[in-house]
């Protein structure tokens, strides 16, 4: 079974910064491509961001691009998210994911974490 446990949410205002962490058993980090996604009260659940298995490979959601960075160290079995200059539109609940990327760079995704809260405050 694979597992995802993301790590590192919380409050910020509005220009803050926050690092999210998502911990994957060893299978995961050597055979998937990762990434988040995020969910905002009464919306769908969006794409933020995908990582290649190698990491050679990135795409980022236009709400985020520039903002975001994400990295992944398959050593220690860990994806990062480095959010910067937050607004409150990021406001949501930030899931990890794993799965095949496709050609176009986004996640087909083949398992969930299960979430973490991020709050931006105006």
């Amino acid at each position: 079974q694979v597992k995802l446990v993301e790590s590192g949410g919380g409050l910020v205002q509005a220009g803050g910064s926050l690092r999210l962490s998502c911990a994957t058993s060893e299978r995961t980090s050597s055979s998937y491509a990762m990434g988040w996604f995020r969910q905002a009260p009464g919306k769908d659940r969006e794409f933020v961001v995908a990582i290649s298995w190698n990491g050679a490979k990135m795409k980022y959601s236009d709400s985020v691009n520039g903002r975001f960075t994400i990295s992944r160290d398959n050593g220690i079995n860990t994806v990062y998210l480095q959010m910067n200059s937050l607004k409150p539109e990021d406001t949501a609940v930030y899931y990890c994911a794993a799965g095949p990327m496709t050609p176009g760079g986004d996640l087909a995704v083949d398992y969930w974490g299960q979430g973490t809260q991020v709050t931006v405050s105006s």
